[in-house]
């Protein structure tokens, strides 16, 4: 008889960029625990994005109606959710669990070992992803340069030949956006004078709400699930964009990437991989940031 896999669940819950620079923890954990089977409990549209990687086996949504009854002390748990969580040899929370009531209902259903990270990272502190594998230390687990900031997503060639670059209008806060006109004009001028470059725009929900749009002289992809939307970066030789979840999953498929950042801090947020160059705006103010200067830094990574 074969003996067991460990199991291994990673309860991660925040935005597309906090869950993707967790997954250099989640790699770690993989690599680390010979064999195991691994889980990861988040919003299903992003958790998606481990398997993918090959990190994760399989995923289970944290929106489920029996999660609720962990976060009130002293709530009766579903059977099946003990079941399901009490299956697992070890639990990594990065759940907000201010008032430790998490930790006190999972101890009493009997989850063997839990290891709780933060869910945010702080100032000061050194690169987010490094911040947030820091718990794993406890079980003998390092991040080690350079393998933790390598890509988790392969590359594609593209069939047509074209140059091409993707741009993504937005971020999690307006603060972090270059004006949408500003990327359009910076558009025109690349395809006007580069005719092997093919430009396409990204856009969400989010974008959507405010009212932006994408002239139909560019190609558009637009709210598209996030792990064809990892496929479809692979093909791009460069993205530019802001402090974002799309910014973090360009460079988690080692696209070359030219990030323009306002207000945060790149020390901390920007992605890991060597493949990022990071324009910073003066004082931290992108309405300070000149086409001109974009459209230099672009042409200088194209050549």
């Amino acid at each position: 008889m074969e003996p067991k896999r460990p199991r291994v669940l990673v309860i991660r819950g925040g935005a597309i960029g906090d869950f993707i620079l967790t997954l250099p923890a989640i790699r770690l954990l993989r690599e680390n625990i010979a064999n195991c089977h691994l889980e990861a409990l988040g919003y299903p549209s992003i958790a998606e994005l481990a398997v993918k990687a090959g990190l994760a086996d399989a995923t289970r949504s944290l929106e489920h109606r029996t999660m609720a009854a962990l976060f009130a002390p002293g709530a009766t748990i579903d059977p099946a959710l003990v079941e399901y969580l009490c299956s697992f040899n070890l639990v990594v929370s990065y759940l907000f669990d201010p008032d430790g009531i998490l930790r006190a209902n999972l101890e009493r259903i009997g989850v063997k070992t839990l290891i709780e990270c933060p869910h945010r990272v702080v100032d000061g502190q050194g690169p987010a992803s490094v911040q947030l594998a820091k718990p794993l230390q406890r079980l003998a687990m390092f991040l080690e340069e350079p393998q933790w900031r390598a890509p988790l997503f392969a590359l594609a060639q593209p069939e047509d030949g074209l140059i091409r670059i993707a741009i993504h209008l937005g971020s999690g806060s307006e603060k972090k956006n270059w004006l949408a006109e500003n990327w359009h004009r910076l558009a025109e001028e690349l395809q006007t004078q580069h005719p092997q470059v093919r430009i396409i725009f990204i856009t969400g929900e989010a974008e959507e709400a405010r009212g932006i749009t994408v002239s139909a002289c560019f190609d558009h992809w637009h709210a598209l699930p996030l792990t064809v939307l990892a496929d479809r970066l692979g093909t791009c030789q460069l993205f530019l964009g802001h402090d974002s979840g799309i910014s973090h999953l360009a460079a988690a498929c080692g696209v070359p990437c030219l990030l323009l950042f306002g207000p945060t801090d790149p020390a901390i947020w920007a992605p890991p991989q060597s493949t990022v160059q990071v324009l910073r705006a003066p004082v931290g103010d992108l309405k300070l940031l000149t086409l001109a200067e974009v459209q230099e830094a672009v042409l200088a990574r194209l050549r």
